[in-house]
């Protein structure tokens, strides 16, 4: 590893130490509020929808985009074209804010599935509620992979710890904090991680183009003159990229993982009513743009993508 462009394990466990102590600390402070299941599961209802905005960015996210990104403009030249899906992101968001979120606060829902039982019975609610289980048992696996597997060649290799201690000590902190303060402990450490990820990006951005001599509008106008930072294609209907094919595949993928999806919407149907779960999905989708165009522009381009491997890779 070249440390020139990574971190010693002794700063790693450091750094991390840090942040598990933070979380614990917001989940001691959210259990406090913590009386029944209500609170548990929802928040109690009483979560302001900025702070429900702010988590609903970080929470699709996971150190996956971290790695996955580079990885990802490395391969396909027109990557940047992934911002077509998430211009049809905001459009599914403010579906979801006028359809659905209604629906769900008019039934007074604490499980999103339930209305699957109020409308075709108890085996279509069971069904649709195992499924998520599923879903989110295998997701959730595959990112806590990724993560352990960074953290394996950061800090346990290194020390000589078995994969399986590294696995363990991450479930049992995540478990921890979770149970400690339900809804509430997701909801603020979600928030944190939504701030802690953007201001890395911005980090990584300004880093990348110290190391390559860049001021502020020569990094705009080197990824402006490279053909990976190609957005909209409107030129053949054929192709997987066209812009029609991409949008509305992104409104109705956050429709279905995002307004179909018990894991996001609990964060969403903690806010006090439905005006302000509305105005928390619709606001916190709009600044979810610049968030991922951060994560896929900086790097967009040969030279940029060149050093972004490097930071990637440690």
């Amino acid at each position: 590893m070249n440390l020139k462009y990574g971190l010693s394990p002794l700063a790693v466990i450091l750094t991390m130490l840090g942040w598990f102590v933070l979380i614990f600390g917001v989940s001691l402070l959210a259990s406090r509020g913590v009386r029944n299941s209500g609170d548990f599961f929802n928040g109690g209802r009483k979560a302001p929808w900025w702070v429900v905005a702010i988590a609903m960015i970080g929470a699709p996210m996971s150190g996956v985009t971290y790695v996955s990104v580079p990885g990802m403009v490395g391969t396909d030249g027109a990557a940047m074209s992934y911002m077509q899906m998430v211009a049809g992101f905001l459009v599914g968001y403010i579906i979801i804010a006028f359809v659905l979120i209604p629906v769900f606060y008019r039934k007074n829902m604490v499980s999103i599935y339930q209305y699957l039982e109020d409308r075709f019975g108890s085996a279509p609610h069971k069904t649709g509620a195992w499924f998520f289980f599923i879903s989110k048992l295998l997701g959730a696996s595959v990112r806590l992979f990724v993560v352990c597997i960074t953290l394996q060649l950061m800090v346990f290799g290194p020390l000589g710890l078995p994969f399986i201690v590294n696995a363990l000590v991450c479930m049992v902190i995540v478990l921890a904090y979770t149970f400690r303060g339900g809804m509430k402990s997701v909801l603020w450490t979600d928030t944190l991680k939504t701030v802690c990820m953007t201001v890395t990006i911005v980090l990584t951005i300004v880093l990348i183009a110290k190391d390559l001599g860049l001021d502020a509008s020569g990094t705009v106008e080197t990824i402006k003159g490279s053909g990976m930072s190609r957005i909209f294609f409107f030129d053949d209907p054929n192709h997987p990229r066209f812009f029609w094919k991409q949008f509305l595949s992104g409104v109705f993928t956050v429709i279905a993982m995002t307004g179909l999806d018990q894991d996001l919407m609990q964060r969403t149907l903690s806010s006090r009513n439905a005006s302000e779960s509305r105005k928390n999905m619709i606001i916190g989708g709009v600044m979810q743009v610049p968030v991922v165009f951060m994560f896929w522009e900086c790097c967009s381009t040969p030279t940029l993508r060149s050093v972004a491997y490097r930071r990637a890779a440690i």
